[in-house]
């Protein structure tokens, strides 16, 4: 009985060893990026947000002809934008948080209001008097008829949930409080909201630069092929290994990821198989491409990556020939893609010209690529829907601008003679846009990295 017990409590000790050591091996392998401290994020954070409130804001204004910005959120209901200009230690909005934005005409610096009881952080400057304005719809209304604007901008669009931030309730106790002549001077402030989001300072793209090489580096430690055995290592497995990798590094996933496997069987293509119906929990097999479908939030910005590993049979040395050309054919895609980048091109335009020369070399493909930053699925044009591959209305129309940062997501069909069926590479890489040509992040892959697993 006492030998049974040790045994189990050895058993128990040696699963407790692995839980523990197993993800702070992982982590150890990422040795080239350093993370920040908390401490050192926010500094960071803080010191970025001056950065656009002070070079970036005051040029959008400007070049969008709204002189005032008022945004309205209350308490875990944040407009999405409003929650970009949070501060480092402000996790939420408080009580009813409104900021105003004020850019005089005739020129002179940006005037950045909070009407509230308290400042927000070092940057916008509590204005709300309690003893003057015992209501806070009041001290907004005073703000206003101080600065008289001749454009009110409001977060309000048909087309952008991310600039259509203000809520019914609140859209309507503003125009309560205002005076009625000032009521024909709203207007949208869609552009402007999406010109705040996309718009990405060299200090973002600095670190963007890391951050994304960083997420790479979590991915190669997940597929570890020391760690992955043929017929038991499931692709929940690597999944839960990414999330786990992830948290110990004190980082955030912004999506759960997922690992798919294409193989030789009679499994066709479907977008929806891929995307959300995609089966959990397969085994590992030798000859198996795996893909991966992974993204990271640090230091508010956000990463989106798709890459591919093939698994090596016994006796094989190299992927096959077959998965390489095939591979070689979705990376020709990315560069038809970031070929078509031009200033004021809509990603409906890119989209339809990177199909039309897709066409031209017998490229069989899907184009579905996206902005990247304050949020994975970001503010900016859409490039194409998995499922609108004739353009997206709305999204689509709007333009490319310098200084963008992008999602490169898409698919290639190539047929693989010895499985004796058509597979699809599906690649996704972070970049940006500088006004001339687009850039990489942290490179890409430019071949299916090989795995030669335990049996």
């Amino acid at each position: 009985m006492l030998r049974r017990h040790i045994k189990i409590f050895s058993s128990a000790a040696l699963i407790f060893l692995l839980i523990i050591i197993l993800p702070w091996q992982a982590v150890s392998q990422i040795s080239n990026y350093q993370i920040m401290p908390l401490r050192d994020r926010a500094e960071w954070i803080d010191s970025m947000l001056e950065k656009r409130f002070d070079e970036v804001l005051p040029q959008l204004m400007k070049s969008e002809g709204i002189d005032m910005w008022v945004l309205i959120s209350r308490e875990y209901n944040e407009d999405p934008v409003l929650k970009t200009m949070l501060p480092s230690s402000w996790l939420s909005a408080r009580r009813r948080t409104i900021l105003v934005f004020y850019q005089p005409q005739g020129g002179g610096p940006l005037e950045k209001l909070a009407i509230a009881r308290y400042d927000v952080g070092t940057l916008l400057k509590g204005t709300w008097n309690l003893e003057v304005f015992p209501d806070q719809w009041e001290a907004l209304r005073d703000v206003i008829l101080r600065y008289k604007p001749a454009k009110i901008g409001l977060n309000t669009s048909s087309h952008f949930g991310l600039a259509d931030g203000l809520v019914s309730t609140d859209y309507q106790l503003f125009l309560n409080a205002i005076p009625r002549s000032y009521r024909k001077k709203i207007v949208s402030a869609e552009k402007l909201c999406l010109r705040w989001l996309e718009s990405r300072t060299e200090m973002e793209i600095e670190a963007y630069r890391k951050i994304c090489g960083l997420s790479r580096e979590i991915i190669m430690a997940a597929f570890d092929q020391e760690n992955i055995m043929a017929g038991k290592t499931t692709t929940d497995d690597i999944v839960w290994r990414l999330r786990q990798i992830t948290s110990d590094l004190g980082l955030e996933s912004w999506f759960h990821p997922t690992v798919s496997i294409q193989r030789a069987d009679n499994t066709a293509f479907d977008h929806l198989r891929s995307f959300s119906k995609r089966p959990t929990g397969e085994s590992v097999e030798y000859g198996d491409l795996l893909h991966v479908d992974f993204g990271i939030s640090y230091l508010r910005l956000h990463t989106d990556q798709q890459q591919h590993f093939y698994v090596l049979r016994p006796g094989e040395e190299k992927v096959p020939l077959s998965l390489e050309n095939a591979f070689n054919k979705a990376n020709a895609l990315q560069d038809l893609l970031t070929e078509q980048f031009k200033s004021g091109i809509s990603g409906n335009d890119i989209l339809k010209n990177t199909l039309s020369r897709a066409r031209e070399e017998n490229i069989l493909c899907s184009v579905y690529s996206h902005p990247i930053g304050f949020h994975g699925h970001a503010a900016g044009p859409t490039i194409g829907l998995w499922d609108q591959q004739g353009g997206v209305p709305g999204s689509g129309d709007y333009v490319i601008y310098p200084n963008t940062a992008y999602s490169i997501e898409l698919n290639a069909a190539s047929e693989i003679p010895e499985w004796g069926m058509v597979i699809r590479i599906m690649l996704e890489e972070d970049g940006y846009f500088d006004g001339q040509k687009f850039h990489y992040f942290s490179g890409r892959q430019k071949d299916i990295y090989p795995l030669r697993v335990k049996p």
